[in-house]
């Protein structure tokens, strides 16, 4: 008598009637699990390298300019089958491939966001404290500010000089490099200042300050010295000047790597897994699929960590104008209802990554509506926090549409939210790609530690990722 024949009515009706996510691990064998470890090493060296949102976008433009991508506005006439990009001021991309349908019956889209909780250099930085330089900073997304002291930390962007130059910096990144540390105070000492006060008081954002140097100029005529002796380096390997800083973008990142995590090693501890593993993911999905249907886009988007405001985040027209360039460029032009009819019938994953249960801190999670690592990507119904606020609310069919999708082509999957109703919440793009009368759903990769200088994802995880973009834009 075989396994299922002993299985008992009940048993046999619990199994096709209740809902629960399966460990990949445990379901998948060495060569499925290979295929995660291989693409974990992948996505390890993309993260590792694309610690801004430029540098992704610089990462992304040469693998598919590698691919016989071609730049959408350089194109008289598009067909199906081309693969195209378009760019938005080096910090947006999209990536597109025109598919058999008429552009009118709607765009698959993956929507993910490249910036990362982060500090950014204030615009006049530098200071001189009791004989060290300084770099004052202003905090980028929502952090502790505790997790950011005392660890290794880079330095990369740009400065636009006095005479219109683009200088690109990029200092800690590179083994050889020096790199920049935020003291924090000595325990000693900090009974008054720090330990008597609550956790998001006890280091005030002013303090954030990175020390960038202390060897002097020897000229006593000079008040400040290590300033100026740091100004002079600057200026010699950069050609820079203090001013220039008012024109510049630089970013601080910790300055570590990417490692595997566990004695199997089945996590990847790195900075910045939220949302660039969703980025890699939807990237490489779109690289590898062949013939489709309905065109593909996918589109990587800046300033999520902080409302999507600006040109370049998601509330900006970039994408509403991509589509009727697409439209233009294959019908010859683009009439305002045509635009209108394809974004309504367009479907869009909105990719960002959701909060895995942390075992040390399980209360905060309803656990029958939470993600568990390693039990695939995460969908997600609505975010926002209290009673839905701030959120796109994905209607049913859509739900039905991706679970099915899934659920046919092999997709390990679980549904998550963000933690207990009234313990906070969170959002994503996907209410602004909503406001385009496009239907739009949450699906990510769980994360442990998120917003943290170093998260942690499952490698099983991030394969599935790709998997199920993929086919969302094969068969969707």
């Amino acid at each position: 008598m075989d396994r299922e024949e002993k299985k008992s009515d009940y048993q046999k009706l619990e199994e096709r009637l209740s809902y629960s996510s399966k460990n990949i691990w445990k379901e998948e064998g060495e060569t499925a699990v290979k295929k995660f470890f291989d693409y974990g090493e992948e996505y390890k060296d993309f993260l590792g390298r694309a610690k801004s949102e430029r540098l992704i976008v610089k990462w992304i433009l040469e693998k598919a300019e590698k691919r016989g991508y071609r730049n959408l506005d350089d194109s008289q006439e598009i067909k199906p089958g081309d693969n195209l990009y378009a760019l938005n001021r080096k910090k947006n991309i999209a990536l597109i491939k025109i598919g058999k349908n008429p552009i009118e019956d709607g765009v698959n889209f993956i929507v993910a966001h490249a910036d990362a909780p982060r500090l950014d250099l204030k615009q006049v930085p530098l200071a001189e404290e009791v004989e060290i330089a300084l770099l004052k900073t202003h905090y980028y997304g929502g952090i502790k500010k505790y997790q950011w002291l005392n660890i290794p930390l880079a330095i990369t962007g740009i400065v636009v000089t006095k005479d219109n130059k683009s200088v690109e910096i990029q200092i800690g990144l590179d083994e050889n490099d020096p790199v920049f540390v935020i003291p924090d105070l000595l325990p000693h000492l900090s009974k008054k200042v720090q330990s008597e006060k609550k956790v998001n008081e006890f280091i005030a954002g002013e303090t954030l300050n990175l020390v960038f140097g202390n060897i002097p100029v020897k000229d006593d005529k000079v008040k400040e010295k290590v300033k100026l002796a740091v100004l002079e380096k600057l200026n010699n390997e950069y050609g820079i000047c203090e001013e220039d800083f008012i024109s510049a973008e630089l970013e601080v990142v910790p300055a570590f790597k990417p490692r595997d995590v566990g004695i199997d090693r089945s996590l990847i501890g790195g900075y910045g897994h939220d949302d660039r593993v969703s980025t890699f993911a939807a990237v490489t999905s779109i690289f590898d699929i062949s013939t489709i249907e309905k065109t593909a886009v996918t589109l990587i988007v800046d300033k999520e960590e902080i409302g999507s405001e600006g040109p370049t985040g998601a509330k900006s027209l970039f994408v509403f104008n991509l589509v009727g360039t697409i439209i233009e460029k294959i019908r010859g032009s683009c009439p305002g209802n045509a635009l209108r009819q394809t974004m309504q019938r367009s479907v869009c994953i909105s990719a960002d990554v959701n909060a895995g249960i942390n075992p040390m801190y399980k209360s905060v999670h309803d656990e029958k509506n939470a993600a568990i690592l390693s039990h695939g990507v995460v969908i997600t119904k609505y975010t926002g926090s209290g009673g839905k606020y701030s959120a796109n609310d994905a209607d049913a069919e859509l739900m039905g549409k991706i679970r099915n999708l899934f659920n046919e082509n092999g997709i390990y999957w679980q549904y998550g939210g963000m933690g207990k109703i009234d313990e906070g919440g969170g959002g994503t793009i996907a209410k602004y790609l909503a406001s385009y009368n496009a239907s739009v759903v949450d699906c990510g990769v769980p994360v442990i530690g998120m917003h943290s200088p170093y998260e942690l994802i499952s490698k099983a995880d991030l394969y599935y990722a790709y998997r199920a973009y993929k086919v969302f834009f094969e068969k969707a």
